[in-house]
C-alpha cells in the first residue's frame, strides 16, 4: 500500500503517487505526504484562491478528491502543525523541472557539476516565480533515494525521488536557500538502508562529524580578474614559470595556533608570494577531505573546496586576490583512487557505482583506498567533470594531477597474482591510458590557457606529448629522475662527489623527451627524509652553502621551477602538517640569507629570458662544463637560439674554491657575475668571484672558440652575463 512505501520511504515513483494525479472518469485527486501536519488547506499559487482542505487518511497522508478539477493548476499548501503554522509549495508538482537537463548532460562533461548535485534554480509557472533547489544524484541500483536535510528534519519518509532512465534521482525541492545542509538517503538493490551519503557533485560540505553538503550559490561570487585571465593567453611552455608548492593549513598560523581562512590567505599569502617574485602557487589538495592527516590526497567531495578555511566564495576570493597580484593558482588534484568512509564514493548505491568490482583492481594497497573505474563512461566524465569546474568556477590556471603512475599500471605496488592483466597480457591499464587523454583533451580544448602537470614517476612514453602523437596530453610533467639523482648528489659528501659526478648531469640525456618542471615537492621533506637543508652533509655553514648552491642549480638548469613551502627559507625541521612553519627562524642571518636568495634567483630567473624562454629547445642549452669531475664543477650555457642574449651559470659543488678557474665561452666581450649564491649578503663567505667586467680572451678553450678566466666560490653557483661586446 501506499502508506506503507511511504512510512518506510520505499516509494519508488513518487510522481505518480503524490501531487494531483488524474482520476478515472474525470476530475484529480491529490495527495501529501506530511507527517505531523493537524490540517492542510490548498491554495492556488497563481491567485492564492483556496481550492480545498485535504482530508486526513492517517499516517501523515492526506488527500482529497478534486471531480470538478478540469485541468491540473499548481498550488501551494498551508499547514498547520501543534505549534506553527507554514506555507509549503509542493514539489511533486514539478516533474518536468526536476528531470529537465539529463537528456543533454552526456554531450559534455561540465554538465554534471551543472545538473547534478544541489542546483539553485528559479522557474516560472503561472506568472510566479518560484525559487528552490533542484536536486539530483547518479544511483543506478538504488531501489530508492529520498533526499534529507535541514529543510525535512532530516527524514527520509518525506522527499523521495524520482529515476529517471540512466539510474539518476531527481527532485525540484521549492523554498531551499543558499546554505541549507542535505545528503541522500539511498536503499540498496537488496532495499536496505545505506549509511547516509554526502552529494557526490556537492559543492560544500561539513567537517566532522556531520559530514553534510551544503547547498551552495555559485553565481554569487563577482570577479575581478579580466585582467589577470587575458594576460595568461599565452604558450606556457614559453613562459617563466617559478611554483611555490604549500599546504594551506600548515602554511601560517593565526590566532589560537589556528590556521589561517582562505581571506586571511588572500592577503598574506600573496602578498609574501609577490615578495619573493614566484609566479605561481601550487595548493596542496583543497578538495574537501575528511582526515587532515592525508593531506588532502583522501578527497572526498571533487566539487568542493574543503570548509576548513572558509566557503566557496571565500575560496574564489583568495584565487581573485592572488589573480589580481599576477600570481596563477596549480590546484593538485586526486583522480587516482578514493577513501572508504561511508559517507563518501565507496559502494555509493550498494554496488560498485565508482570503483573497480575485483579488489585486485580496485584496491589501492600503499593508501587503503580505492580505485576509480576507468573504464566506466560515467565514472569518466565525474572525474573530469571534476577537473573543469575548478578551471571554470573558480578560475584556477593549471591542475596537477597527482599519482598518475599508479593509474597507468595495473602492478603499481603489486606483488605477482595480486594485478589482472589487461587483454593483451600486459601490466598497462588501457582503460586509465584513454581516461587521461581524455581529460587532457576536455581542458585544454575548454580552456587553452590552462596547464595540466602530471607527477608520473616512471619513464612511460609520452606523458607530456600530444594526444595526436599518441602523448597522454599533458601540459607539463614532473621531473622525478632529475630530483631522485640530483638529491642524492648533494646529500653525498663533497670529497666523494666526484664519483657521482654524473647523477647532475644525467637529466639532460633525457631533458627534452618531456616537457619538464624541475620539483622539489613535499614528498622529500617528510616521513624521515629530512628537511631540503638538513640533506645536505657538512657543518652548519657548509649545509646552507650546499642548499645556495643547489637552488641556484636548479633555476639554471631546463625547466620550469617548483619548491616546496619552507624550504625558500631553509626549516630545518621535517614539514609537519598540523603546525605553522618555523618562520622564527628568520631572525637568524643563515635563512634571512636563504630566503634573499631564493628571492633574487626568482627576480634573476623571470627577467632573463635565456632561463625560460627555450626550456625546450635542445639548441638552448649548452654544457660548457660537464667533465671536470675531479672539481665537482658542472658550467651551463642557456641562450636565446634566435638572439644573441645569453647567460652562463657555474656550480662548484666542494667547499674548496679555485682560483683563475678558465671556462670556454662562445663569444668575445665583457662579461660580469649577476648573482653568487657565495655572497655576504646570502650568509655567504664572500668569497670575491670577479664579479666586474671579466674580459673574454681568444683563447679557445673546451671546444669554444673564447675563455675567460673566473674565481669560484667554495659550494657555491654564480651566474654570469656578457655585458658588452
Amino acid at each position: 500500500m501506499l502508506i506503507d512505501d511511504l512510512n518506510a520511504a520505499k516509494l519508488t515513483k513518487p510522481f505518480e503517487e503524490l501531487g494531483l494525479q488524474p482520476l478515472n472518469g474525470g476530475g484529480y485527486v491529490l495527495r501529501a505526504y506530511l507527517p505531523g501536519a493537524r490540517s492542510v488547506d490548498v491554495f492556488c499559487l497563481k491567485d492564492k484562491k483556496k481550492l480545498c482542505t485535504l482530508d486526513d487518511a492517517g499516517n501523515g497522508l492526506f488527500v482529497k478528491e478534486l471531480p470538478a478539477l478540469k485541468e491540473a493548476v499548481h498550488y501551494q499548501f498551508k499547514i498547520a502543525y501543534d505549534d506553527s503554522v507554514v506555507d509549503f509549495i509542493d514539489p511533486y508538482q514539478f516533474r518536468d523541472e526536476a528531470f529537465y537537463g539529463l537528456s543533454t548532460m552526456n554531450e559534455t562533461p561540465a554538465n554534471i557539476y551543472k545538473t547534478l548535485g544541489a542546483q539553485l534554480i528559479e522557474i516560472e509557472v503561472d506568472g510566479v516565480k518560484v525559487k528552490g533547489v533542484k536536486f539530483a544524484v547518479y544511483a543506478p541500483s538504488a531501489t530508492c533515494v529520498s533526499v534529507i536535510g535541514d529543510f525535512n528534519f532530516w527524514d527520509g519518509r518525506r522527499h523521495p525521488m524520482a529515476r529517471s532512465l540512466m539510474g539518476h534521482w531527481v527532485l525540484f525541492v521549492p523554498g531551499i536557500t543558499a546554505g541549507q545542509r542535505y545528503k541522500f538517503e539511498i536503499k540498496d538493490p537488496n532495499g536496505n538502508r545505506l549509511p547516509h551519503k554526502a552529494d557526490p557533485v556537492g559543492f560544500a560540505h561539513e567537517q566532522y562529524p556531520s559530514f553534510a553538503s551544503v547547498v551552495t550559490d555559485q553565481k554569487s561570487y563577482v570577479w575581478h580578474d579580466e585582467k589577470w585571465r587575458r594576460s595568461q593567453l599565452n604558450d606556457k611552455l614559453k613562459r617563466p614559470i617559478t611554483t611555490y608548492e604549500l599546504h594551506l593549513g600548515s602554511w601560517k598560523h593565526g590566532e589560537g595556533d589556528k590556521p589561517l581562512t582562505y581571506r586571511e590567505l588572500a592577503k598574506e599569502l600573496s602578498a609574501y608570494v609577490k615578495q619573493m617574485g614566484y609566479t605561481h602557487v601550487e595548493l596542496m589538495p583543497v578538495m574537501e577531505h575528511p582526515f587532515t592527516g592525508s593531506w588532502g590526497y583522501q578527497p572526498t567531495g571533487l566539487f568542493a573546496p574543503t570548509s576548513r578555511y572558509g566557503t566557496p566564495d571565500d575560496f574564489k576570493f583568495f584565487v581573485d586576490t592572488l589573480h589580481q597580484n599576477g600570481i596563477g593558482v596549480i590546484l593538485d588534484w586526486v583522480p587516482a583512487h578514493f577513501p572508504t568512509d561511508a559517507f563518501g564514493l565507496a559502494r555509493f548505491d550498494g554496488t560498485c557505482v565508482y570503483e573497480y568490482e575485483d579488489p585486485r583492481r580496485g584496491w589501492h594497497p600503499d593508501w587503503n583506498s580505492l580505485i576509480y573505474d576507468f573504464g566506466r563512461d560515467t565514472v569518466r566524465r565525474f572525474l573530469i567533470a571534476s577537473a573543469l569546474i575548478w578551471l571554470d568556477y573558480y578560475h584556477v590556471d593549471g591542475l596537477r594531477v597527482d599519482a598518475v603512475a599508479s593509474m597507468l599500471y595495473w602492478d603499481y605496488s603489486r606483488k605477482d597474482g595480486e594485478w589482472v592483466p589487461n587483454v593483451d597480457g600486459g601490466n598497462i591499464n588501457y582503460e586509465a591510458v584513454s581516461f587521461l587523454k581524455w581529460f587532457n583533451e576536455e581542458v585544454y580544448r575548454n580552456y587553452p590557457a590552462a596547464m595540466t602537470i602530471a607527477e608520473e614517476s616512471t619513464a612511460f612514453t609520452g606523458v607530456s606529448r600530444p594526444t595526436y602523437t599518441g602523448g597522454l596530453g599533458f601540459g607539463f610533467k614532473w621531473n622525478m629522475g632529475w630530483m631522485h639523482d640530483s638529491l642524492q648528489y648533494m646529500e653525498t659528501d663533497p670529497f666523494f662527489r666526484k664519483y657521482h659526478h654524473g647523477e647532475m648531469s644525467f637529466s639532460m640525456i633525457y631533458a627534452y623527451n618531456e616537457n619538464f618542471v624541475l620539483s622539489i615537492s613535499h614528498d622529500e621533506v617528510t616521513h624521515g627524509k629530512h628537511s631540503l637543508l638538513y640533506k645536505m652533509p657538512g657543518d652548519e655553514w657548509q649545509q646552507a652553502a650546499n642548499l645556495r648552491a643547489y637552488l641556484g642549480f636548479q633555476y639554471a638548469h631546463p625547466g620550469k621551477k617548483l619548491n616546496f613551502m619552507g624550504s625558500e627559507f631553509g626549516q630545518g625541521s621535517e614539514w609537519n602538517v598540523d603546525a605553522q612553519l618555523d618562520w622564527w627562524l628568520l631572525r637568524y642571518e643563515k635563512h634571512q640569507g636563504i630566503q634573499d636568495l631564493v628571492r633574487d634567483l626568482n627576480k634573476l630567473y623571470t627577467g632573463d629570458p635565456c632561463l625560460w624562454q627555450n626550456d625546450y629547445d635542445p639548441k638552448a642549452f649548452t654544457w660548457l662544463d660537464v667533465t671536470d669531475s675531479e672539481h665537482s664543477i658542472f658550467a651551463m650555457l642557456r641562450t636565446l637560439p634566435d638572439g644573441d642574449d645569453e647567460i652562463i651559470a657555474v656550480s662548484n659543488m666542494t667547499p674548496v674554491p679555485y682560483i683563475a678557474y678558465r671556462l670556454g665561452v662562445p663569444k668575445p666581450g665583457t662579461y660580469q657575475v649577476v648573482l653568487n649564491t657565495d655572497d655576504k649578503k646570502y650568509w655567504g663567505s664572500g668569497y670575491d668571484a670577479l664579479s666586474q667586467n671579466i674580459e673574454a680572451s681568444n683563447i679557445s678553450w673546451q671546444n669554444q672558440f673564447h675563455s675567460i678566466v673566473l674565481d669560484l666560490p667554495p659550494l657555491a653557483t654564480i651566474f654570469v652575463k656578457r655585458v658588452k661586446e
